[in-house]
């Protein structure tokens, strides 16, 4: 995939995104803002916006940056945004892979369906570590290769053709994390089937990770607390603080 391919194939997808995928990964958009934890004037980016449809579940009190490649999916977010009068979103057409913000800008990074549907992940993902803080979080939305060696083998085979669809299904967390100073705080698996994973990162550049008594990653909200996740019986996430 280059550039102007995936932007060809997202902008061609625009008016019917919303259709097709749109009740498909609505649980995962959910269960990723509903735990966020957000704090008043908290700086969020939401890398590969789309055509907007997380936008309206964000809390007002924050302030949210979403970028796209493809304007057409952008100009269906600007829409959205309108519709729903969001003044506090700002919307901006920017490469994931080379972004136009100074570091440490953002205090959290949200990417859905992205690392897979994007050229070059290691320069998206290291452009996330770069544009947020140290101690903030980076959380990804994604279908990452299963463990099980038969459907990794099959997600291996037809990668090559849902590349042609705008995604790959080759690429494991693993991978993604590898090299990086990303920590993981917490994962859950979400959306039909659970084929896709909930993974929320703590941003450890600049030797800024905050653990907990257990050695799990935690996530310091810039006011000099450290917020850790437990996960209930629901298998979703409740926030707890740590002073």
């Amino acid at each position: 995939m280059d550039l102007k391919k995936v932007e060809r194939v997202y902008t061609s997808y625009a008016g019917v995104y919303d259709q097709i995928f749109g009740k498909v990964f609505h649980e995962g958009r959910e269960s990723a803002i509903r735990n966020l934890n957000v704090q008043p004037n908290e700086q969020i980016l939401e890398v590969g916006v789309g055509t907007g449809l997380a936008l309206p579940m964000y809390p007002r009190h924050c302030k949210i940056t979403g970028i796209d490649l493809s304007e057409g999916m952008l100009g269906k977010a600007k829409e959205r945004a309108e519709m729903h009068r969001l003044t506090h979103v700002q919307l901006h057409r920017m490469d994931a892979g080379a972004m136009e913000f100074a570091d440490s800008s953002f205090d959290t990074v949200v990417a859905a369906y992205v690392v897979t549907a994007v050229p070059d992940h290691r320069k998206v993902v290291n452009e996330m570590i770069r544009v947020c803080r140290p101690g903030g979080r980076i959380i990804m939305l994604n279908h990452f290769s299963n463990g099980n060696k038969i459907i990794a083998a099959m997600e291996k085979v037809i990668s090559p053709l849902t590349k042609h669809l705008g995604w790959r299904t080759d690429l494991s967390l693993h991978t993604v994390l590898e090299g990086t100073s990303l920590q993981v705080a917490r994962k859950q698996n979400v959306n039909p089937l659970r084929f896709w994973a909930l993974v929320e990162c703590v941003n450890g550049k600049n030797g800024q990770v905050v653990k907990n008594g257990n050695g799990t990653a935690v996530y310091s909200n810039g006011n000099g607390h450290a917020t850790e996740h437990h996960t209930n019986t629901n298998g979703h996430f409740a926030n707890g603080h740590s002073h």
